[in-house]
């Protein structure tokens, strides 16, 4: 963890910097607000009244996009899950203004000094979202959840949902939360070692505004609370999943399993940090024994990212099961509409499908022009993220020029190395060859640039 004491407004410029490299939106264009004011004034009328069930949201506590809220109830041994979803479908028409723009954007983007949203303010932090204490229009998906964790869409319909609170990761108690969170989630996560699944996060570099121009630098681990309502998330869209694979259609997110020859190098990355990575478990079985806190096991964990090459959205195909490798499963996005396009299409298909009506044809249209759509938001959104970080590495090292630091290389390829600095959450690339991943060696500093967002090293030993 490192505080950046910003006095200069080096970390300002050079995030304005980042805006403009990658056409960050800083605002929304004049039709597509008064369109949304518009938008947000609509009455619902396709809703029932469910504001008498005790919904509640768990969120970052500086979150005001709301998309989801649960409510939890037992059916003999099962457990309901409802699912509370923004419906944004009932704010914004196919082709209006609202449309078009968020089919530029894809995404909702994250920076540390204030995000541009896929819909306006008005829309994605206040009519749509699934803020306390008011009455908001939701799309509820009832999941049930049997002892063993298995999951089935029970029914989805269109409601009236009023929130009694607005959790946080970082304060929630237990007693804050509704009967059976825990073991819902401890449910889900049984059923994911029982099929073999690998949905493992290792911690992510992440820069936080602290406010007064201090930010911080830190590689930040997924907190209880967090892994716990992921839980939740993750079997909506499961169960989602299932019911648009019997419809045959939909949109599914993908994701391929290392090959064999990567897994052998997986293991020579395993052998060279230290890890004992027994030669008859597989890499799923391994991956369960990781501790993201450990320094050896979370490189190993990005080893692995690595190796898996990245996720992406593919529509229905008549013969093809759609696969994600790390879920073990069919899986698709339902569950985050006010901040990813893709979502509200999956919505508005498994709401129709579980309600025995046919997908809509713009929903079906939309499946097969969205895995682009999302490629190209997704990939800005990375690289947006990798920009941040790089930025807020050079800061921490700026003026540091000449310095040598303690270094664990995490991988390698034909171009050089990449490293992890043992005192600093810093990860840079190295030239040059002669070093395996879990070799210990020292670095110089040999340049930095804020407004680039760039660093050199070089090896010292």
């Amino acid at each position: 963890m490192k505080t950046l004491i910003d006095s200069t407004n080096a970390m300002v410029d050079g995030l304005a910097a980042i805006r403009r490299q990658f056409s960050v939106p800083d605002d929304f264009p004049p039709d597509v607000v008064a369109a949304a004011e518009a938008a947000a004034r609509k009455v619902p009328t396709e809703h029932v009244d469910r504001t008498d069930r005790p919904f509640v949201t768990l969120d970052p506590a500086t979150s005001t996009d709301l998309d989801q809220a649960f409510a939890i109830e037992r059916s003999g041994s099962d457990l309901l899950l409802h699912y509370a979803i923004a419906d944004v479908n009932w704010f914004v028409d196919d082709g209006d203004a609202i449309d078009r723009e968020a089919w530029q954007r894809g995404t909702t983007l994250y920076l540390p000094d204030g995000k541009a949203s896929l819909y306006p303010p008005v829309l994605g932090e206040g009519a749509a979202s699934l803020l306390p204490a008011v009455p908001r229009p939701a799309v509820i998906f009832t999941t049930r959840i049997d002892a063993d964790g298995n999951v089935h869409l029970d029914a989805a319909e269109r409601a009236i949902i009023r929130s009694a609170a607005k959790l946080a990761y970082d304060a929630v108690r237990a007693s804050d939360l509704p009967n059976g969170f825990e073991e819902l989630a401890r449910r889900i996560g049984d059923a994911e070692n029982r099929r073999g699944a690998a949905r493992v996060d290792p911690p992510e570099q992440e820069v936080a505004a602290l406010g007064d121009g201090r930010y911080q630098l830190l590689f930040r681990p997924r907190l209880p609370a967090e892994e716990q309502n992921a839980a939740l998330s993750l079997a909506s869209n499961l169960a989602i999943a299932q019911a648009l694979l019997a419809a045959h259609a939909g949109l599914f997110r993908v994701m391929a399993e290392p090959d064999e020859q990567a897994i052998q190098r997986l293991r020579q990355t395993a052998r060279a940090l230290g890890l004992q990575w027994p030669a008859m478990e597989t890499l799923v079985q391994f991956e369960k024994t990781l501790d993201p806190a450990d320094s050896r096991d979370a490189a190993f964990m990005l080893a692995v990212r690595r190796a898996s090459g990245g996720a992406s959205y593919v529509p229905y195909r008549e013969g093809t099961v759609p696969w994600h490798a790390p879920m073990a499963a069919s899986y698709t996005h339902a569950t985050a509409p006010l901040r990813r396009l893709a979502d509200r299409y999956v919505v508005r298909a498994a709401l129709a499908i579980a309600n025995g009506k046919p997908v809509p044809a713009a929903v079906s249209t939309a499946f097969e022009q969205l895995p682009a759509v999302m490629a190209r938001a997704d990939a800005r959104d990375g690289q947006i993220d990798r920009a941040v970080i790089s930025l807020a590495e050079a800061l921490i090292l700026q003026g540091r020029e000449g310095a040598s630091f303690q270094a664990v290389v995490t991988d390698t390829d034909d171009n050089g190395f990449r490293i992890q600095l043992c005192e600093l959450p810093v990860v840079a690339r190295v030239r040059g060859q002669g070093s395996q991943p879990g070799d210990k060696i020292r670095v110089r500093l040999t340049s930095t640039n804020p407004l680039q967002h760039t660093v050199s090293f070089e090896r010292a030993d």
